[in-house]
């Protein structure tokens, strides 16, 4: 595919912590006649890593895009990186999956319509039929997996399958009440996000709000993550929190909690949608 003046490459790395690192990789850029147009590094001194996220122009770079992996490999070995590469241009696929509560599902339908995402949405995938009209409706196809403790296994193979077969690059969990077994989260590794209608690590469990409630709290939030087979412990991308009073019942905190669940999941699907984020360990660095 020929790149456009306005298509970038977005290299995101990751190697122990040394000397020349952005030096190599911005000269890359530079003896190629490329322009850099965001670069961001962090480097976690606990753990010696260093972790960078540069993007640049390609309209104009000497090295065409079929080529560029092969052209920055032997900068990756020298150093021990670990890097992929993405270019602006691509347009992701992803799959939505809701069982009952259609607030999330609805705004990030809504959202991908009003182009906030560069991405499709060609299905949303559930395990129950209640939001089937609403959805097709919208326009991604709707695919009905009911699930009990016999069936699981088989469903999620079938899922997986369609997943694959539609060639889908992002996993969001909008509400899905169905704890994923760790054959389908290593199937799609940093590549599910979740929400979770608490500010974690906090009130665990079905009834969070009520828990909150219970104990008079004054900041009620929510968290968006990757899932991993650890339920609810997966690397966190994006959190915030609204003030709640004595005044509040359950049912406002309930209210308060979808409005927040909402934009905190919204964002943490922008924000790998635009690759920036980098996982390592059970930690992510997400770039501006």
């Amino acid at each position: 595919m020929m790149a456009t003046d306005t298509t970038t490459a977005v290299l995101l790395l990751s190697c122990q912590d040394q000397k020349g690192l952005v030096a190599a990789t911005s000269d890359f850029i530079y003896r190629n006649d490329g322009n850099i147009v965001h670069a961001d590094q962090h480097v976690d001194a606990e753990a010696g890593l260093f972790l960078q996220r540069i993007e640049w122009e390609l309209g104009g770079f000497r090295i065409e895009r079929d080529g560029l992996a092969d052209a920055f490999r032997p900068i990756a070995e020298k150093f021990g990186m670990q890097w992929e590469l993405h270019f602006s241009d691509y347009v992701p696929r992803v799959a939505i999956f809701v069982s009952k509560l259609e607030h999330c599902l609805s705004d990030l339908l809504v959202r991908q319509r009003m182009g906030e995402f560069g991405a499709e949405v060609p299905l949303v995938i559930s395990n129950h039929p209640d939001l089937q009209q609403f959805v097709e409706a919208l326009g991604p196809e709707y695919h009905l997996y009911p699930i009990t403790k016999e069936t699981k296994a088989e469903q999620e193979k079938k899922q997986i399958e369609l997943l694959e077969a539609q060639k889908i690059d992002l996993v969001v969990l909008a509400r899905y009440m169905q704890i994923l077994t760790g054959q389908f989260v290593r199937h799609f590794q940093n590549r599910i996000i979740n929400i979770h209608h608490s500010f974690l690590p906090a009130f665990p469990g079905g009834r969070p709000y009520h828990q909150a409630h219970e104990r008079g709290v004054k900041i009620i939030g929510a968290t968006s993550h990757y899932a991993t087979e650890e339920l609810d412990q997966g690397p966190i991308i994006e959190q915030d929190v609204v003030r709640v009073s004595h005044r509040d019942s359950v049912q406002d905190l309930i209210r308060k909690g979808k409005d927040l669940e909402k934009v905190v999941l919204a964002r943490a699907v922008s924000l790998h949608l635009s690759h920036r984020i980098l996982v390592y360990g059970n930690k992510t660095v997400v770039f501006d």
